[in-house]
């Protein structure tokens, strides 16, 4: 635990470091500090003082003082007293707090002496590890004949002509369907659906239900026995024997187009089958080369992290556990579902456990990334320019609906500014990073 005395004006101040992010200061003002925290005061309250001959907040301080409540005064100094001597000694420290500090009164004597503690979490300490040297590699990038093959048979699918048949369903086929699913005879939530179509051969339901469907014809009413898997994501479904009953309401056999020079033009602007294959390569390639240098900028960050040493403050880490956490019930919200349902699909006993094992961690990594990446930039003299902010800003209010838009109109906020200044700077930070372990 280290302990430091510094003087600032005439002000002393003990620093104890109560770890590596939090600091205790114990702060003593004398009677010089304490007269102009009272003048400060005394001008402040004589705004609202009420003297006779005197307009409303006009009052010189010299005689409003004199009408000014004792215990009031004596309070507002206390906390000008307080505010600047915090203020003044942190700055004098280099220290940068991350929350607001928590202070106790030790010993007030009003006009005569001050003395008391500011507990608070600051920035730590960041040492950064050899950040040029870093051992991560850009994966190669490889574009296998069947992926395009992926692609064309999508397109396919999606200008398929479908013909309703009376014969039996087969695998291939698109069928609608209304369905009903229990276990024990009871029936349970997402079992249920209507008007469903289906492509029979897909696998989009659990194993063995759409081989229940085929070999039975439009109009028909039957049931279809299955059992969830092992590992199926709702835990209450888990190796549980159930049975759907089924009403086949349609059977429609797909007919594929085939991939020539005219299923082509259908497709986009080309001439040829073989130029729509050439655009599918080249834009999976570049969608794996954008993810390849995604993964190795998260590779070089972790890995500097590992490198560094530096522990992240507990207040940001809870900021970011909430962000995750706001983020997650967002993104749940949009496929409809919730929280709990999530929870029970991963196998979370409780919220609790959940935040323990998945949200702190990766709020954690959050943090430290921040850290060492805000240090580098330091080291790096890197900055976000005035013309790269306006060019940022600009393009954010143009995926809003253009820079006259009402929903362009927050990015004009000081606040809006700062953030993507920050992740312009973040981003040029990782791309040094990139650019520095490439050589």
């Amino acid at each position: 635990m280290n302990i430091s005395v510094i003087v600032v004006n005439r002000m002393k101040t003990t620093v104890k470091n109560l770890s590596d992010t939090k600091v205790e200061l114990f702060i003593e003002c004398d009677s010089s500090e304490l007269e102009a925290a009272q003048a400060v005061a005394v001008n402040k309250l004589a705004k609202t003082v009420k003297v006779p001959g005197f307009r409303a907040g006009k009052v010189p301080a010299n005689v409003a003082v004199k009408h000014i409540d004792q215990n009031q005064l004596s309070q507002e100094t206390l906390e000008n007293a307080l505010s600047k001597a915090v203020a003044e000694a942190f700055m004098a420290e280099d220290l940068q707090a991350l929350d607001r500090p928590a202070v106790e009164v030790k010993k007030y004597v009003p006009g005569q002496s001050l003395e008391f503690t500011a507990e608070v979490e600051v920035l730590p300490k960041v040492t950064l590890g050899d950040y040029k040297s870093l051992k991560a590699k850009k994966e190669a990038v490889k574009l296998e004949a069947s992926e395009v093959d992926e692609v064309i048979e999508r397109m396919r699918a999606g200008f398929a002509a479908k013909q309703p048949v009376e014969r039996a369903a087969k695998d291939g086929d698109e069928v609608k369907i209304d369905f009903v699913g229990k276990i024990d005879g009871e029936a349970f939530d997402g079992g249920t659906g209507n008007d469903y179509d289906l492509k029979l051969g897909s696998n989009t339901f659990i194993p063995g239900f759409e081989s229940g469907i085929v070999g039975h014809k439009a109009g028909e009413a039957f049931d279809v026995e299955v059992e969830f898997p092992k590992d199926y994501h709702a835990a209450n479904l888990k190796g549980k024997p159930a049975v759907f009953t089924v009403t086949l309401k349609e059977v429609n056999e797909v007919t594929l187009p085939e991939v020539d020079d005219e299923f082509a033009a259908k497709a986009g602007p080309f001439t040829s089958a073989d130029e729509l294959k050439a655009d599918i390569e080249r834009e999976l390639t570049e969608q794996k080369e954008r993810s390849a240098t995604d993964k190795l900028k998260d590779d070089l960050v972790a890995e500097l992290i590992e490198k560094s040493t530096l522990t992240a403050p507990e207040v940001l880490v809870q900021d970011q556990m909430r962000s995750i956490e706001q983020d997650m019930a967002q993104n749940l919200m949009y496929q409809g579902l919730g929280l709990e349902q999530y929870l029970e699909s991963q196998g979370f006993s409780d919220r609790e456990t959940w935040q323990e094992k998945e949200v702190k961690p990766a709020a954690e990594k959050r943090v430290k990334a921040g850290l060492v990446l805000a240090e580098l930039s330091k080291q790096e003299k890197i900055e976000a320019t005035d013309k790269e902010l306006e060019e940022h800003v600009a393009l954010y209010k143009q995926q809003y609906g253009g820079a006259d838009s009402e929903a362009a109109k927050q990015f004009d906020s000081p606040e809006a500014r700062q953030q993507i200044a920050n992740r312009l700077l973040t981003e040029k930070t990782v791309d040094r990073l990139v650019e520095l372990n490439s050589k």
